[in-house]
């Protein structure tokens, strides 16, 4: 590999920033497919309209590949996923190891620490701050999804603002019908654009007629995966960048 292609590869890496490398198996020369950024493709070998596309599909399937009819192999090179979970709750407990099963680095997050203990959570990093002081140290990327799941606005509103501030590619909030009214309705008088409040998920989940705290820890993944792997074009709109 170039000496430039891998600074710049080590850049994204520290950034956390998805990135494809291919190259062409018989002439040795690479290019570095970037997503989020317009025609961003550097190296000296060519790539026409399809083979970003086929290495943009590639980082949106976490699955490096040969491409179909080429001699061309797709390195993908993807930060891992993470599920950032604030509510140290029942649901948690059983939303953690699936989470953690489906390959997320999972995060619990709750400042009551007779919640979140490591007798609750053994395997799991637990951050025992305020929601909103911890979500801006973890800093949520665009591989990250975000789910609240206290029933408690002191707890979840602050959460909430931090992750609309992120580009998080998932939030969801625990909560009925009215309470994710009454939510939105707080967090618009904060200054929420419509745009933004359609960001959050709620009630979290998918309609699966979850009721124990089990179900829901499913439907909750559920719906984290749909929204992961929905077609690129759609992921990318909906992962905004973070705001200043």
């Amino acid at each position: 590999m170039q000496r430039d292609l891998l600074d710049r590869l080590l850049r994204l890496q520290a950034a956390k920033r998805p990135a494809a490398l291919v190259t062409d198996l018989e002439s040795g020369r690479q290019a570095l497919v970037e997503v989020g950024e317009v025609g961003d493709v550097t190296g000296p070998l060519a790539l026409d309209e399809t083979e970003v596309a086929a290495a943009v599909s590639a980082i949106h399937d976490d699955r490096s590949m040969l491409e179909a009819d080429s001699n061309r192999f797709i390195r993908v090179f993807n930060p891992p996923m993470r599920l950032i979970v604030v509510g140290a709750v029942h649901i948690a407990q059983q939303l953690v190891p699936l989470a953690a099963a489906a390959g997320y680095d999972v995060t619990v997050v709750d400042p009551r620490r007779a919640w979140a203990s490591g007798e609750r959570f053994p395997t799991v990093v637990l951050v025992a701050e305020w929601p909103d002081e911890a979500l801006r140290a973890l800093a949520p990327d665009r591989r990250t999804a975000i789910v609240t799941l206290t029933h408690d606005p002191k707890l979840d509103d602050p959460a909430l603002d931090a992750a609309l501030a992120s580009p998080a590619f998932y939030i969801g909030a625990l909560g009925s019908r009215r309470t994710q009214e009454r939510r939105l309705e707080r967090l618009r008088a904060q200054g929420f654009e419509a745009a933004d409040l359609a960001r959050i998920h709620g009630p979290v989940g998918l309609d699966i007629g979850a009721k124990s705290p089990a179900e829901i820890a499913v439907s909750i993944l559920a719906e984290i995966v749909q929204v992961r792997r929905a077609p690129p074009a759609a992921a990318e709109a909906s992962q905004p960048e973070a705001r200043p």
